[in-house]
């Protein structure tokens, strides 16, 4: 099937490429779409063929696992075994946003995103093209949309430059608007864990959790 791209500057052109990713998405295929941080490609979380073709993609592996965005932070309440007081708070102040909560995934879910080891990776991007796909889809397995390795992208025909045809619909809505990747905080162990900072900073996660800046280096 021909890769399609919409630019969703335009209100038809809009409507017609969330249909058309919201189909290619269930139907098992890749689709890119804008989020606030970098442009993601995007597959059903559930869909472990598409995931494992999204991996394939980007010329990835499964000891780097995908993180999965959300269109509601109601959503999570399903996906986690249980939600910490951290990651509540956290998610009060910074959701939508660029912010990627890692915690343990609940034990039932039928999923395979890669060597997780029983944690996933979840945020909610504050992007209304990105909300609508992922209110209609689900969740959904997401990565930055470019080859590992290279820069991410930041507007569809970066993604399309390195993905071409193993992506089946491109939705192009101008260039990010923080064109940096998402800040990763850990819930896992006993303390919480900056892995990556991004828009989001260290010392903004450290004022909503009552800590120092300097407790959640991931060195410590």
């Amino acid at each position: 099937m021909a890769t399609e791209v919409f630019d969703c500057s335009d209100a038809e052109q809009r409507r017609k490429g969330i249909e058309t990713a919201i189909s290619a998405a269930k139907s098992g295929r890749l689709v890119v779409m804008p989020t606030d941080t970098v442009y993601g490609i995007g597959a059903d979380a559930f869909d472990s063929a598409a995931v494992a073709a999204l991996l394939s993609a980007k010329g990835r592996g499964r000891d780097m696992p995908v993180g999965v965005l959300v269109g509601s932070w109601h959503t999570i309440e399903g996906l986690v075994y249980s939600v910490p007081p951290a990651a509540r708070e956290l998610i009060r102040a910074f959701w939508p946003g660029a912010l990627s909560l890692v915690v343990r995934q609940a034990p039932s879910l039928q999923w395979d995103l890669g060597d997780a080891n029983g944690t996933v990776m979840l945020r909610m991007p504050l992007h209304p093209v990105a909300i609508e796909l992922l209110r209609e889809v689900g969740p959904m397995a997401v990565s930055s949309a470019n080859v590992s390795g290279r820069p991410a992208a930041v507007t569809a025909a970066d993604a399309r430059d390195q993905l071409g045809d193993l992506v089946s619909v491109y939705l192009e809505a101008g260039t990010s608007v923080n064109e940096a990747a998402s800040t990763i905080v850990d819930l896992t162990g006993a303390q919480p864990r900056v892995l990556r900072e991004g828009p989001v900073t260290a010392a903004q996660v450290a004022e909503v959790l009552g800590v120092e800046a300097d407790s959640l280096s991931a060195a410590d």
